[in-house]
This record gives C-alpha cells, sequence and structure tokens, in this order.
C-alpha cells in the first residue's frame, strides 16, 4: 500500500524522474536504443494508466459507500 501515499515532491521536479527524461538530449543514443527506449516508456505509460484506473475505482467505491442513503 506504500505506492498509495502521495510522494514528496520538490518544487523543481514535481514529476521526479519523468521530467527529467523529458529535456534528456537524445543525440547519444542509436535508433536501436531509442526504440528500446519507446518500448520502456510505453510499458511504464502502461503501468501508470492501469493504476490511475485502480484508483479511480477505488476511490468511486469509497464514494459510494459513503454516500449518504437517498443520495444519488
Amino acid at each position: 500500500m506504500e505506492d498509495d501515499l502521495p510522494r514528496n515532491r520538490g518544487s523543481q521536479d514535481s514529476l521526479g524522474h519523468a521530467s527529467r527524461l523529458a529535456g534528456e538530449p537524445l543525440d547519444r543514443y542509436s535508433q536501436d536504443e531509442l526504440l528500446e527506449r519507446i518500448q520502456l516508456l510505453d510499458a511504464e505509460i502502461a503501468r501508470v494508466r492501469a493504476h490511475h484506473a485502480r484508483a479511480s475505482r477505488e476511490r468511486d467505491a469509497a464514494e459510494a459507500l459513503f454516500r449518504p442513503k437517498g443520495a444519488s
């Protein structure tokens, strides 16, 4: 459950490693390395989307559970 806890983010790096990756020069990578990087990033995006969907479902379930009776 530790993954569900909010991260302590500094003001300079609000998105962690992702913001550093976004600004990294890509000139030193070969085409094969760039394709591998794309595959890794695609896998990470899928992981983050899955976590977001799971968190959304859990939030919706909690809201439904604690919603006052008769409220829709």
